[in-house]
């Protein structure tokens, strides 16, 4: 069984392969690594084996993961990628990087009236459900644009991009990573600062390297760093 470094290492291989083959420079994606459901103490032998960024998707598990003694004084760069209840914004706003799973207008209302509260600037990405699979989470593609214009107004928080969650097939996926990166084009000729709009969370373990050839900037990977859960 290979550790989390080794796991590290193969999976920055396959990145800096997948940029290559894109003609882009690995530092233009960057990678989360998905520790829900992990230990603290896998994320610190991730973190002494150089990685940074991690992502989390429920809020308890989170908040125990912060305090964790294995973790203490880090820090560490946290990305909440599950889906987000507006009432649980409360107990995350003043402790992450940035915030992916944004599918509600009130929800990031609710994210600007917390950050605001702890006088921070936090940044978030509009989740978009571009499989159109009735049981994922995300904003329909064709709603994505008003959505936006909604945001651009609220205080405290930035409009970073865009995230989602593609189908199995590693061609349909392809497919819907490349609308994701046309519906962040649209979003950017009405946004009152389109250099803001930069990010794409896109692509996992089984299709991180299609994600990276349609223009990703964060690939969100878990099970090729920490193994099967």
């Amino acid at each position: 069984m290979e550790s989390i470094a080794e796991n590290l290492l193969t999976v920055k291989e396959q990145i800096a392969s997948a940029c290559h083959k894109a003609g882009r420079r690995e530092d233009e994606v960057c990678l989360i690594a998905v520790s829900k459901t992990k230990s603290a103490a896998a994320v610190r032998e991730a973190w002494d084996a150089g990685q940074r960024e991690f992502g989390e998707s429920y809020v308890q598990e989170f908040l125990e993961k912060v305090e964790a003694p294995e973790l203490s004084g880090l820090p560490v760069s946290w990305h909440f990628i599950g889906h987000l209840q507006s009432n649980k914004v409360r107990q995350i706003v003043d402790k992450v990087t940035m915030v992916h799973g944004i599918d509600k207008v009130s929800t990031a209302e609710e994210l600007s009236k917390r950050a605001s509260q702890h006088d921070l600037t936090v940044d978030y990405l509009l989740e978009v459900n571009v499989s159109r699979e009735g049981t994922k989470y995300g904003l329909n593609p064709d709603s994505v644009l008003q959505a936006a214009e909604q945001c651009f107004a609220l205080p405290n928080v930035r409009l970073r991009g865009l995230m989602t969650i593609a189908s199995p097939n590693p061609d349909t996926a392809r497919r819907e990573f490349a609308e994701l990166r046309v519906t962040l084009d649209k979003i950017r000729k009405n946004a009152p600062d389109p250099s803001q709009l930069t990010e794409l969370s896109m692509g996992m373990s089984g299709d991180f390297e299609e994600a990276i050839l349609e223009g990703a900037t964060m690939i969100r990977i878990g099970t090729a760093i920490f193994g099967w859960r």
